[in-house]
């Protein structure tokens, strides 16, 4: 039935699907097409064979029940399709085959808005962590969180000389910056710990119930860490950008502590609060010869260390 429900959805969407496109797509053969569109007949779906674009359609006036959107929630739907295309985001099928089904059963004027913002919409360049092959995992992740179960795999850290196997109490799967994570403490401990999927070997659900804390924030979790992960000492960290710098630098919230003072002449201060000095050093690194770190002073020794490092690898 879901199958049959698959062509009926795809011969009124605004796609030309002949028996080949719809075999192609549903991945089935050619004569069960033929069987399911006897189905829809039986059924009494008044499809047809348009000889002009060589597919087929259902007559313009047929309807299923179903949700009816404002303009503004079938651009959100279409935008939330255009998301979950992009390289990095796209696990699992995404939004799209929701927005399929919606614009197989919507007004034409919906129907247009689906299809035309999938072309004006264009996610591009986001430069995040490939997780082509971390797709398997993410799904598994996804369901170990909706059971409730915990998870066991091989990770491997870039920080530890071999693999490790882990059993990990899932909490949250979540998107920072530039990768998934698994929010989760392991087992025999109790501290939560932050493990980007991508580094999972192997990671499996086991039939054991996870022991997930009910006051868990994920706020409180990475308090002020810049980025990722929190070090054990607060810095109040204070910059100053160039005039040149301080149009770009403000187009942007880099941290939820974030103070920004300008000056007259166009420079600017600005001011965070971070548990950890290593995520933000980097972060300051790509702002060279615009940027006076006023304080700490170990943060300024760190960053004029890593320039003659730098300097020295290139002479």
């Amino acid at each position: 039935m879901a199958r049959v429900l698959s062509v009926l959805n795809l011969i009124q969407s605004r796609g030309r699907y002949n028996a080949k496109a719809i075999a192609e797509e549903l991945e089935i053969s050619e004569r069960t097409v033929f069987r399911d569109l006897e189905v829809l007949e039986f059924s009494g779906v008044p499809w047809y064979f348009d000889e002009h674009d060589q597919c087929y359609r259902v007559r313009p006036d047929f309807r299923f029940p179903t949700l009816t959107l404002t303009e503004e929630e079938a651009l959100g739907q279409a935008l939330a399709t255009t998301l979950t295309k992009a390289p990095g985001l796209n696990v699992g099928s995404g939004a799209a085959p929701t927005t399929r089904k919606l614009a197989a059963t919507s007004p034409e004027e919906i129907k247009d808005i689906l299809a035309d913002a999938a072309e004006i919409m264009q996610v591009f360049d986001l430069k995040l962590v490939d997780h082509s092959r971390a797709d398997s995992t993410i799904k598994t992740v996804q369901s170990a969180l909706l059971e409730g179960k915990r998870l066991t795999g091989v990770y491997e850290s870039p920080y530890e000389e071999a693999p490790v196997k882990l059993v990990i109490h899932p909490y949250r799967l979540c998107l920072i910056k530039r990768a998934w994570y698994v929010i989760g403490h392991l087992e025999g401990e109790t501290e939560a710990k932050t493990l980007r999927v991508a580094r999972f070997k192997t990671l499996r659900m086991l039939d054991q119930p996870a022991q997930v804390p009910e006051n868990f924030n994920l706020r409180q979790h990475f308090a002020n860490a810049w980025a990722v992960y929190r070090g054990e000492t607060s810095y109040d960290i204070e910059l100053k950008f160039s005039a040149g710098a301080a149009p770009i630098v403000t187009e942007t919230e880099w941290h939820h502590t974030q103070q920004v003072k300008k000056h007259r002449d166009g420079s600017l201060t600005m001011t965070f609060t971070v548990d950890g000095l290593e995520e933000i050093l980097r972060w300051i690194l790509t702002w060279t010869g615009q940027v006076t770190i006023v304080k700490p002073n170990e943060l300024k020794e760190r960053f004029v260390k890593t320039l003659q490092a730098g300097i020295s690898l290139n002479q």
